[in-house]
């Protein structure tokens, strides 16, 4: 049997086969996590980089030491930008390419939160689970992006399900190397893939206490071993060509890119970030709204996992305990991102799982969702009806970086949930946001994509800089960001994305004038200063709340150079 495959005795939630079940919750999340893919190009603040250096793998052949244009990028490791490429050489889209592994990572997510709830309890108890996964918010709008939380959220869970089939449904020692190898794929994902194995303190504890559902081993100390050496495979099968290559070869880039991404990005970057920096109560914030509707059970939930561990029940230990130490680990550091606690939605999921059909009975929890549902809806049909009618402050504010059209989307979703609000009731809550998940998701995806990719993603400035410049002519790029380099058409030349303004202009202005007749150049506007001649250069639009000019060397102020100045740290804020 299939080991996702419900028991052929599971009872079913609302259908009269839990297979059936099973089946069309699969077909639901499909929709609502893939919905829109295809219909848009990568959207800032980190999508285009990594599709760029994706892109470049595949073009170039450099698989190991990841580029952004001409320059290194040490930033993280390689293994999303890999998939990615993988990706592509399979569809020859970048259009599906960039945001399949996202997709994939998240639907094995679900698959396995349902498949651990339902061996830890029951097929009912699993789908619930699963299906809260799937529409907490913070979850879908992560996993519909290209960004490497998706699918470091993926490898830890994968990890976290092998332990646990060892720790608690065991002895199982082949899932429990498999979750160590996963682990250390999360390392060489994003460098915390190791914090999966935090499972081990809750279990030690368990196991020191006699707590009930906890495997029994007598020595083996030997495969304990090999746990750890299934966690270093990946690790080393990654960090040790790349070390030989960079000695062998003698690139100083090489050994500075070796020096950045072995300590620069990860212990360096966890004890004094450089920026996100909040309180030690920030991830609170964000369980409370971004995990919703979840957060909203947790009321209830709290009281019901104390009784649970009163009773020394460690299936719900050792999950709720690896949700705490991952709460601590990131909390120590002043720099907090909220995708940082993304890996453990699942687990909080799961420890959800047998209190789930009992919790969706309670009035209380039914009244809640509702007025989540009915706020949330509300909320968006007043403000596009509002901005299209009234044109307040705020709105025309928000038209600056955002296509007007928007408000006709928010209007459409918002009407749409209070409809299903009133069809649903508060009998049906749950069924109603299910509802208004897919309405929201798929609204967003089929309208949303198209109407903000233009801007968002920079395509329709970079098209408008080809029709200005002529199909063949080169266009140099003076302070781009990614998506700049990764949507410009035709032939482009840049000069470091690193390397200070000033640096870019001059070098860019001699590349210019070697070839005054064809060459262009395509720059952000607090990039030229007071060194172009405005009135012989073409502005050619706003993307993503910047304004871009084209030029070419008649503009130039001879003997001029813009000053370095604050311009260029406030624009390498996030977009």
């Amino acid at each position: 049997m299939n080991p996702l495959s419900p028991s052929p005795r599971a009872r079913p939630l609302w259908l009269s086969s839990a297979r059936a079940e099973l089946l069309w919750c699969g077909l639901f999340a499909l929709f609502v996590l893939g919905v829109g893919i295809g219909m848009r190009d990568p959207w800032p603040s980190d999508e285009p980089r990594f599709a760029l250096v994706a892109r470049w793998m595949v073009e170039h052949g450099q698989w190991l030491f990841p580029h952004r244009g001409h320059e290194l990028y040490p930033d993280k490791p390689p293994v999303f930008m890999w998939t990615q490429a993988l990706a592509y050489c399979v569809t020859r889209s970048w259009r599906v390419a960039f945001l399949l592994p996202s997709l994939l990572s998240a639907l094995g997510a679900l698959a396995l939160t349902y498949d651990l709830g339902r061996r830890l309890w029951n097929h009912r108890s699993g789908l619930l689970a699963a299906l809260t996964l799937l529409v907490t918010i913070h979850f879908t709008y992560q996993m519909r992006n290209a960004q490497i939380d998706p699918l470091l959220l993926g490898w830890i869970t994968l990890a976290n399900y092998g332990l646990l089939r060892h720790l608690v449904l065991g002895p199982s020692w082949r899932w429990f190397w498999i979750g160590c190898f996963f682990a250390g794929v999360g390392v060489v994902t994003k460098g915390v893939g190791v914090l999966a194995l935090l499972m081990l303190i809750p279990f030690a504890f368990a196991r020191r206490r006699g707590w009930r559902h906890v495997a029994r081993f007598d020595g083996h100390a030997g495969r304990w071993a090999l746990g750890a050496l299934a966690f270093l495979l990946p690790v080393l099968a990654w960090l040790v060509p790349m070390v030989l290559i960079a000695r062998a070869d003698g690139d100083p880039q090489h050994a500075e890119y070796v020096q950045n991404i072995l300590f620069g990005q990860t212990v360096h970057r966890y004890a004094t970030p450089p920026g996100h920096i909040h309180s030690p109560a920030y991830f609170l914030g964000i369980i409370a709204v971004d995990w919703l509707p979840l957060s909203l059970l947790l009321p209830w939930a709290l009281p019901a996992w104390w009784r649970r561990l009163k009773r020394r029940d460690a299936r719900f230990l050792l999950p709720l305990g690896w949700i705490v130490l991952v709460l601590v680990f990131f909390s120590l550091s002043p720099g907090k991102r909220d995708v940082y606690i993304l890996p453990a939605l699942p687990i909080t999921a799961l420890a959800l799982a047998p209190l789930l059909p009992a919790l969706l009975r309670r009035r209380g929890v039914r009244a809640a969702v509702f007025a989540l549902t009915l706020a949330l809806s509300g909320a968006l049909a007043l403000a596009g009806a509002l901005a299209m009618m009234r044109h307040p402050k705020w709105s025309l504010r928000l038209e600056q970086s955002l296509n007007p059209q928007i408000w006709w989307l928010f209007l459409a979703i918002g009407l749409a949930g209070l409809l299903i609000a009133a069809f649903t009731r508060l009998r049906r809550a749950p069924q109603g946001w299910l509802a208004f998940a897919a309405v929201l998701w798929s609204v967003y995806g089929l309208w949303g994509y198209p109407l903000l990719n233009g801007d968002r993603s920079a395509l329709d400035v970079m098209a408008r800089a080809r029709v200005l410049a002529g199909p063949q002519a080169p266009i140099g790029l003076i302070a781009w960001k990614e998506q700049n380099l990764l949507m410009a058409q035709g032939p482009v030349a840049e000069f470091g994305f690193l390397a200070p303004w000033p640096q870019q202009f001059a070098d860019a202005s001699a590349w210019l004038r070697a070839d005054r007749g064809q060459r262009w150049l395509f720059s952000l506007d607090t990039a030229m200063g007071t060194c172009v001649n405005r009135s012989k250069a073409t502005y050619v639009g706003h993307a993503n709340r910047r304004e871009w000019w084209l030029f070419r060397a008649d503009a130039l102020v001879p003997g001029c150079v813009p000053q370095a100045g604050s311009a260029q740290a406030a624009d390498d804020s996030p977009d």
